[in-house]
């Protein structure tokens, strides 16, 4: 299993992170997390000792139903079946560091445990009208993040196309499809709730 993540892939995100990028000037941009960074079923997230800076990032992620390689974008929409809100944890002092001296930023997001997700539902019951959902994370009962998958700059179908020419895509794989404005910082003690449209998928606690 792995998990493909997209990074970039909403307007207001790339400004508030000072980035110029927009769906004219580039594909989605991709970067991988390996299974390891899977936390599930509501286990804690554990404060890593090499940050002092952990962020979270709230997105819509979807797993995938059927194998593909170099998969249509009119068919990309049969290669997954369920949803879910999850969590892309960036320690954004090293990504800071490895961004200026121009070197890889894996670490960063692929920590043990960076890629938190809640209980999957099937897309049929979200995505009911306009092919969007909104997604949202509370921390401590306050609404911290909030977006809608018609912002996204590509599509969930789009991803799937791109991401398949060059990943042959597995049942079980993951893909956290990016997140919208209002990234922040989280701290021991922090209660993470996240939702799709208005259903509770996630709950954890910082510790």
């Amino acid at each position: 299993m792995k998990i493909i993540a997209i990074a970039q892939n909403y307007l207001a995100h790339n400004k508030e992170m000072n980035s110029p990028f927009s769906s004219e000037q580039r594909p989605p941009v991709l970067f991988i997390k390996p299974e390891s960074a899977l936390l599930k079923d509501g286990k804690p997230f554990f404060y890593p000792d090499f940050s002092n800076d952990i962020h979270y990032e709230t997105e819509i992620v979807v797993k995938i139903s059927r194998l593909g390689k170099n998969i249509a974008k009119r068919f990309a929409h049969r290669y997954y079946e369920e949803c879910t809100v999850g969590i892309d944890f960036t320690a954004r002092d090293l990504q800071s560091e490895l961004k200026k001296i121009g070197m890889p930023w894996e670490i960063s997001k692929g920590f043990d445990n960076s890629a938190a997700i809640g209980v999957f539902i099937k897309k049929d019951s979200l995505f009911v009208e306009d092919n969007s959902v909104d997604f949202s994370l509370s921390i401590n009962s306050r609404r911290v993040q909030q977006g809608n998958s018609a912002d996204m700059i590509h599509s969930i179908d789009e991803i799937i196309e791109y991401a398949s020419r060059f990943f042959t895509l597995k049942i079980g794989d993951l893909i956290f499809t990016g997140t919208p404005v209002g990234v922040g910082p989280v701290k021991i003690g922090d209660r993470l709730e996240g939702y799709l449209n208005d259903r509770k998928l996630l709950d954890f606690y910082v510790r």
